[in-house]
């Protein structure tokens, strides 16, 4: 499970990724809202934590972007404010929990798994033809044969399986697996690409991942 942290006090961002991590979720942190706008919609994260006071572009102004650009994650709204009007007016931008600081830990990790159980975010297993990809163990499967993904590998491999069969691009590849900082081109996405499918074949798979010049991957099934 992948939670974005959109939080500009970076003592406290840095508490909440380790507290997170410690229990399996795989954390990134921005500090500012245009930035957490910008990663929450690429639509590759399972929840959202977001801070209501943000340089550049306040809480609510992010969730309501999110929501109108129809990015349904999931969004856990953090603020010091608690009066009912503020809590209302965090929920109706688009959050779906509101919890006021201070928090618990505790609280904070059950209204998590909360909101990821509300989602769906339980599902620990893609499956496309034959093959399953497993979220926690990042293990991808087909009958009693299977062989271990590195992070890149199966980050690639878990978009191509999310996108329904649709082309996946390149730079979306590079931007939602190696993240916007990352120093990778396009070539590294061939070479991942590369990888995943000798280790399809290695366990006996019928999905292919298909090239469309200018478009990017795509999975098939591949006709016996």
């Amino acid at each position: 499970m992948r939670i974005l942290i959109v939080e500009d006090d970076k003592l406290l961002a840095s508490a909440l990724a380790d507290l997170l991590e410690a229990r399996g979720f795989e954390t990134e942190t921005v500090w500012d809202g245009e930035s957490g706008a910008a990663y929450g919609e690429l639509g590759v994260y399972d929840l959202v934590i977001l801070d209501v006071m943000l340089p550049k572009m306040d809480g609510r102004q992010v969730a309501r972007q999110l929501r109108e650009r129809r990015c349904g994650v999931p969004i856990l709204m953090l603020t010091a404010r608690s009066r009912v009007s503020d809590r209302v007016e965090g929920l109706e931008a688009g959050a779906d929990y509101y919890l006021p600081k201070p928090f618990d830990a505790r609280e904070l990790i059950a209204c998590v798994n909360a909101l990821l159980r509300r989602q769906g975010g339980q599902v620990d297993e893609l499956r496309w033809g034959n093959t399953g990809l497993d979220l926690a163990a990042g293990m991808l499967s087909c009958g009693d044969r299977q062989v271990r993904l590195s992070a890149r590998e199966f980050g690639v491999m878990r978009h191509l399986m999310r996108s329904g069969g649709g082309n996946v691009s390149k730079e979306a590849l590079l931007e939602r697996v190696w993240g916007f900082e990352s120093n990778a081109v396009e070539n590294h996405v061939e070479v991942y690409v590369g990888f995943l499918r000798k280790k399809l074949r290695s366990i006996g798979s019928d999905v292919r991942i298909a090239a469309v010049r200018g478009l990017g991957y795509h999975l098939e099934v591949e006709e016996t």
